[in-house]
């Protein structure tokens, strides 16, 4: 009795279609309903365009979401209630005394850990207005997003049952991400920023841009034109300097911050299209000796030009960009290719160092650049876990290969951003990509359903004074068998699983994330993106969706 009673108090919220979860929220049973004439209140003096952009876009999904609430009728059975409903007249949106004024574009991109995203919200029963305070204009957005997804709508009227409301709010991690890969296909900047509307509408704050790799280089640099042009897969698939900088602006607008990566010294067949002496093993064959996918071709990062090279890239792109961060990857680096490659191994005699060594002074210049730009260098867990490298305390390492391994970098004291493949790897379960495998699976199959991504434990295996070195984690997608023609399905609604894990990390009431109590807040989710013109594959058939938990497994 006592176990079904604790159940039943995790399910209160069930029916909301919040998400994340605030941190703490406090509600009521009454009707309220949205009043004809509702409006913002922006009590901000001299309040930056991108704040006012931001209440008109809350405006336009107040006024267009016209989400049915998911119950059998779709809100048929409430209008009894919402006869004498009072009417929410406005929001008073605040900040607090002595906040400095910045544009959402400014906080967006503050390092990480100095980002103010906390909001106070109020929705009062009784008709007063509903107020919003924060202590950036970014808390007010993120308290703008969770005042859009209180409300839903039955003919003609916007209402919520559940007044009066009381949340405040503030994430648990700093880092919470989604990233893509838009090498091995091609995503125009329309799909991004779709995208990119998504993730703010569930408080995701960093796309990190996975924009080259082997099979192409679609990013225009100035300083090396011809990587695109004879990189790209043509020239409309391209992503100019302007689209860039036009992308990193709607992104930030947003909440969100865009870390770019140039994976290397592996991952860059590609350059070797403009600098074949750049690159070992080009096309070698087979290219499974060589690479982890085709085609083969890696830097010849022993060479002082490829080092002097790579450094000038890096540092020319990461200049024009305002995130304090700079993915170098470093994953996946193929000792094979440099066995026989004449020039490498002549270099490394001459030089009197290990392929280790000149790793390490590879990165150490590549790095060092970033850091000289304000950079701070982001790469994946090889570079300490495999190659041993030692690299500033203040760099960033994503665990990708299992989340057991998170573990062992905390014990080297590098900060941490989860993104394991067991976990967190979206494209996983769609079988063999690869030519002449009829029977292949894909390598990191099964497919990761949202349930399984969102028993995540962040802190699973570290000691409690490893837990500050966790910054966040995100969910990725890996193009091989994706472009813009399933890029909302395959992504959404299930990365919202990651959002609510390092926002919320637990439920309102202390109690751990539960996979039962989310499902019909996840379906809310889903059901509003689809309002909102996404294209997000079903969780369930619809029967389930309007009865939730009777389709449970032990229901």
């Amino acid at each position: 009795m006592a176990l079904r009673f604790l159940l039943a108090l995790s399910l209160l919220h069930s029916v909301w279609a919040l998400w994340p979860i605030p941190a703490t929220l406090s509600t009521g049973n009454t009707a309220l309903v949205l009043s004809s004439n509702f409006y913002f209140d922006v009590a901000v003096q001299n309040a930056p365009a991108d704040l006012q952009n931001a209440v008109q876009q809350a405006q336009y999904y107040l006024e267009n979401d016209k989400l049915g609430r998911l119950v059998v009728g779709r809100g048929a059975n409430d209008s009894a209630a919402l006869t004498n409903a009072k009417s929410l007249p406005s929001l008073k949106l605040s900040l607090a005394s002595g906040a400095t004024v910045n544009p959402i574009v400014i906080e967006s991109v503050k390092p990480l850990g100095t980002r103010s995203e906390e909001y106070v919200l109020t929705v009062p029963a009784d008709g007063s207005p509903a107020t919003l305070s924060a202590n950036s204009t970014l808390g007010l957005y993120r308290g703008l997003t969770t005042f859009g997804q209180m409300w839903y709508y039955y003919g003609g009227k916007t209402y919520t049952l559940e007044a009066p409301i009381s949340i405040t709010d503030v994430p648990a991690y700093p880092y919470r991400g989604f990233g893509l890969d838009t090498s091995r296909n091609y995503f125009p900047v329309a799909d991004l920023q779709r995208t990119l509307d998504a993730m703010s509408w569930v408080k995701i704050n960093t796309f990190h841009w996975h924009i080259v790799d082997s099979q192409s280089f679609p990013l225009e640099v100035a300083q090396y034109p011809q990587l695109a042009a004879n990189g790209a897969y043509s020239a409309d698939q391209t992503y100019s300097e302007s689209d860039v900088q036009n992308l990193v602006q709607y992104a930030a607008e947003r909440g969100i911050d865009v870390i770019m990566e140039i994976d290397t010294p592996g991952h860059t067949a590609i350059i070797g299209t403009t600098y074949p002496e750049y690159v070992a093993c080009m096309d070698a064959s087979p290219w499974s000796t060589y690479a982890n996918e085709p085609p083969a071709g890696q830097l010849r990062f022993a060479l002082p030009e490829v080092v002097n090279f790579t450094t000038s890239l890096l540092s020319s792109v990461a200049k024009t960009l305002p995130s304090s961060y700079f993915s170098t990857g470093g994953d996946e680096l193929n000792t094979n290719c440099y066995v026989n490659d004449t020039l490498t191994q002549q270099q490394l005699k001459s030089a009197n160092t290990t392929l280790a060594g000149a790793l390490a002074t590879f990165t150490n210049s590549t790095h060092s650049a970033l850091m000289a730009e304000g950079k701070t260098p982001v790469v994946w867990e090889e570079m300490v876990l495999v190659w041993n490298l030692t690299l500033s305390k203040e760099a960033i390492i994503m665990i990708w290969i299992s989340s057991e391994d998170a573990a062992a970098v905390a014990n080297l004291g590098y900060r941490i951003v989860h993104a394991p493949s067991n976990y967190f790897y979206l494209d996983c379960g769609a079988g063999e990509w690869l030519g002449d495998d009829p029977t292949g699976n894909s390598w990191c199959d099964p497919f990761k359903t949202w349930s399984e991504s969102y028993t995540f434990d962040p802190l699973a295996n570290l000691t409690e004074s490893q837990y500050s070195l966790v910054l966040g984690g995100e969910q990725i997608l890996w193009a091989e068998q994706s472009g813009p023609e399933n890029l909302d399905s395959i992504v959404w609604p299930r990365a919202v699983s990651s959002a609510e894990i390092f926002w919320s990390a637990k439920q309102p009431s202390g109690a751990p994330l539960n996979v039962s109590e989310a499902l019909p807040r996840l379906h809310d989710v889903r059901y509003r993106m689809v309002q909102r013109g996404l294209n997000p594959i079903n969780l369930q058939p619809q029967w389930c969706a309007l009865r939730p938990h009777a389709c449970d497994l032990y229901a």
